[in-house]
């Protein structure tokens, strides 16, 4: 059996547009537009145009202007067309050849109106503002009349300007759009959630029992001169005494260093009280360490298969780890250790078997009921890669298949090791033929020393066993090899009374017998 420690727009120049009449510069709003004046405030004589020619009347702007003559008022009315783009309906008077450019000399000239003498104004150009108000007039879009052509090419590069950003700002404007759409919208996202509880738990849940047990429990850093382990152990009382496996101190020899570490992350050096390989139990005390919670312990024996159970631990040295399973069998023999060779390290256990996962580092942990109590001390584990039986050694994870030694006997060696720093082991005083294949527990031929196989004066000898008996019942319970016989009685104190059943000669028969009691290494 395995012990299972060791990351605005756009301005058109002058030139670009047609001569417009003061009834177009309303700015939209029916206002007219200012008439030049002299410096002495008088308008200036109409300009006649050069060569001698009378210049003629120009035709009204707007392709659609009334038939009737114009309101008497300079004012433009509110509601005036802006200039059209189209020719006007009716024939206009061509200006004579030696007349100066329009769009240099031309003024502009108002319909005679009664009571009001001529008046001239100059030519006034318009800006074209794209991003202007939709009740401004516009000028006519095409270049005036024999505009040089290169006007036309600066205006159409502008265009072509204004079309490119255009082109630009949507695309961008329609990336950020996916963007924000792959990704949500703008808005932030908060998803529903539970609020915070008080963080009760029922005392018989795990939760539960893990808050109430977590103080007691401790974890063991222990080094030696040639090696070095981590285990588990749990406070026993007020003096600072810790229960934990004989294995896990095991590597700190006579000289080496036992650190415990409480589950409040507090520190403190240990020493060695008492341990017993035979039963694989030691006991360790911290001194000056104050407010110990001693765990209480259980009653091994009320057990039933099926229970719920909790292990606490340190595997691989990750300190309060917890697990939980159930009790999946009783009484089940198992032995570990056997390292040295001689027998001497071997202990004998009739565990509690558990699903809860128990793995290096585990060993000297508590089991725990319902209640919070402890009723077992995790020990061993079935490894899955030996193939070899409970006796294998090595390091494995958890296969569900992990054993605990009863509270109830480990209660007792831990009593006799704080008592004395030894504990002992009842015997019945034979020597096993541990070499015997058959169904049962045989009794030798000879001692190891040589001597009889059933010790004189023993609780054997008395009871009536004799040399080649075959044991196959303690107290009512099958033993299938010497190493089971070996555990039953090892469950037990020195001084109880047993039944034996056994075998001699094909004949049954069954003796009683009181434990007799050796001391323990």
């Amino acid at each position: 059996m395995q012990r299972p420690t060791p990351a605005h727009g756009t301005v058109v120049p002058p030139g670009a547009g047609g001569p417009s009449p003061q009834y177009a510069a309303t700015n939209g709003a029916g206002v007219p537009a200012p008439v030049p004046t002299s410096a002495d405030g008088h308008t200036p004589p109409h300009a006649q145009p050069a060569g001698g020619f009378a210049a003629p009347q120009p035709a009204p702007t707007d392709a659609f202007a009334p038939p009737h003559p114009a309101p008497t008022d300079t004012f433009a009315p509110p509601h005036s067309a802006p200039n059209d783009a189209f020719p006007p309906p009716h024939p206009q008077p061509q200006a004579h050849a030696n007349a100066p450019h329009p769009a240099a000399a031309h003024e502009q000239q108002q319909p005679a109106h009664p009571g009001h003498g001529p008046q001239h104004q100059q030519t006034q150009w318009l800006q074209y503002d794209p991003w202007g108000a939709p009740g401004q007039p516009l000028t006519r879009p095409g270049p005036p009349e024999g505009a040089e052509p290169g006007r036309k090419k600066r205006r159409g590069g502008a265009f072509v300007g204004v079309l490119l950003l255009a082109l630009v700002a949507s695309g961008v404007g329609g990336g950020v759009g996916a963007y924000i759409e792959r990704n949500g919208g703008l808005t932030t996202v908060e998803l529903p959630q539970a609020g915070r509880d008080n963080g009760d738990r029922a005392p018989e849940s795990v939760a539960g029992i893990a808050a109430s047990a977590l103080p007691s429990v401790v974890t063991l850093h222990v080094s030696g001169t040639a090696e070095s382990g981590t285990g588990t152990g749990f406070v026993l009382d007020g003096q600072g005494h810790i229960l934990t496996n004989n294995h896990v101190v095991a590597p700190a020899g006579s000289s080496g260093d036992i650190t415990v570490t409480f589950s409040t992350g507090e520190t403190a050096s240990a020493e060695l009280v008492g341990k017993d390989s035979g039963y694989d139990l030691a006991v360790v005390r911290v001194r000056g360490v104050s407010g110990l919670k001693p765990l209480p312990l259980g009653n091994s024996d009320n057990v039933q298969v099926g229970d719920p159970v909790v292990a606490i631990g340190a595997p691989f040295d990750l300190s309060n780890t917890v697990t939980s399973g159930i009790i999946s069998a009783k009484q089940r023999p198992i032995t570990a250790g056997g390292e040295k060779g001689d027998g001497s390290d071997i202990s004998y256990v009739d565990a509690l078997q558990t699903d809860a996962p128990i793995n290096p580092g585990n060993s000297g942990g508590p089991l725990v009921d319902s209640q919070a109590h402890v009723i077992g001390i995790n020990s061993a584990i079935r490894a899955a890669d030996s193939g070899r039986g409970p006796e294998s050694g090595g390091q494995s994870g958890s296969i569900g298949l992990g054993f605990a030694i009863p509270i109830n006997q480990g209660k007792r060696v831990a009593e006799e090791l704080i008592s004395t720093g030894k504990a002992t082991h009842p015997v019945i005083g034979v020597t096993l033929d541990m070499k015997y294949t058959g169904d049962g527990a045989k009794v030798g031929t000879k001692g190891a020393d040589g001597g009889p196989a059933v010790a004189k004066d023993g609780p054997a000898d008395k009871a009536g066993i004799k040399s080649g008996d075959v044991i196959t019942q303690v107290e009512g319970q099958r033993v299938h090899s010497g190493e089971e016989l070996i555990v039953k009685i090892r469950a037990h104190r020195p001084g109880d009374d047993l039944d034996l059943k056994l075998t001699r000669g094909g004949k049954e028969r069954t003796v009683t017998l009181k434990l007799g009691s050796a001391s323990g290494t």
